[in-house]
């Protein structure tokens, strides 16, 4: 089997990107076909950062393919007592066939993936999240089809699931709409590479005018895991809530997406994210069947 690893959207061309997700969608409705695929294959599971969505789905995935996974969190690993990312990568793959890490540096997945001959997936960085945009990229599919020529609003920080999303904006041509407060906007080099793609991006501290006309308008929490800087976050983005009154703003028909967990009436309210435009739990569910279709992909099964 070919080994693949799944890093960020941008590694692979759009056409992959678009057959994962048709995948994806037989998976879902067709489970029973997909009980084998990886049956005799060991998946290690890799936690530096604590999860629900991320260990339970590709926990139970692993398994409803047909293959045995082990869960390490960092504590469980000599990465955690000084241990080299390279001579870690190099012993697990020794033993198991893939590996999924969520971890805080990006360049630990990267080390991982040069160092060791398995196959790694990234469920998580501080760079980048693409798991979860492919999710999403599934649920606004099922709800509206293609995302192709629509707009997307992006309301509040600045973070790695933004950047998978900018990244999906060039891959699957879709326009961008940022609203951000300037301190907490985009690095100038990120947003240099996902122009490089394509990306049709839109930058503005103005909610209002980010939000206006959207297909689909996303937020995610104002203080990730491992930001030190909460109250200066909390002060510059309590004008960005996603409400009511800004989701008027957007198409009577726009979805609303949050990949969670979520802190009501902070980046969203209650109403909006209980209301009936959003779909965050078809969000959380799709992880389960996109990640199904990444591992396939990943040992060279598609």
């Amino acid at each position: 089997m070919t080994t693949h690893h799944f890093l960020d959207l941008d590694d692979l061309k759009p056409d992959m990107l678009k057959k994962l997700l048709v995948v994806a969608a037989d998976i879902k409705k067709n489970p029973a076909n997909y009980t084998d695929k990886i049956k005799g294959k060991s998946v290690a599971l890799i936690f530096e950062k604590p999860s629900t969505r991320t260990r339970v789905s590709f926990e139970v995935g692993v398994r409803q393919l047909g293959g045995n996974v082990i869960t390490l969190l960092r504590n469980d690993l000599q990465l955690g007592r000084g241990e080299t990312v390279a001579d870690t990568a190099r012993v697990i793959s020794r033993y198991i066939d893939m590996v999924m890490i969520r971890c805080y540096e990006h360049e630990t997945l990267v080390e991982m993936a040069e160092c060791g001959t398995i196959p790694v997936i990234n469920g998580l960085s501080n760079f980048s999240h693409p798991c979860q945009i492919m999710a999403d990229l599934l649920t606004y599919q099922e709800h509206r089809g293609d995302i192709a020529g629509k707009k997307v609003a992006w309301v509040g920080d600045c973070n790695n699931v933004l950047t998978s999303w900018m990244q999906a904006s060039g891959l699957f041509k879709f326009k961008m709409h940022i609203a951000s407060p300037g301190k907490l906007c985009p690095p100038a080099d990120v947003m240099e590479e996902v122009r490089a793609l394509g990306a049709d991006i839109t930058l503005s501290e103005n909610a209002d005018e980010a939000v206006k006309n959207a297909d689909l308008v996303v937020t995610d929490t104002w203080v990730s895991m491992g930001e030190t800087n909460k109250e200066m976050r909390m002060k510059l983005l309590r004008d960005y809530t996603v409400n009511d009154a800004l989701m008027k703003k957007a198409k009577p028909d726009a979805l609303f997406m949050h990949c969670l967990p979520a802190h009501r009436d902070e980046e969203v309210s209650a109403s909006v994210i209980d209301g009936p435009q959003s779909v965050v739990w078809d969000e959380a569910e799709n992880r389960l069947h996109v990640q199904k279709a990444i591992m396939l992909y990943c040992f060279g099964l598609l």
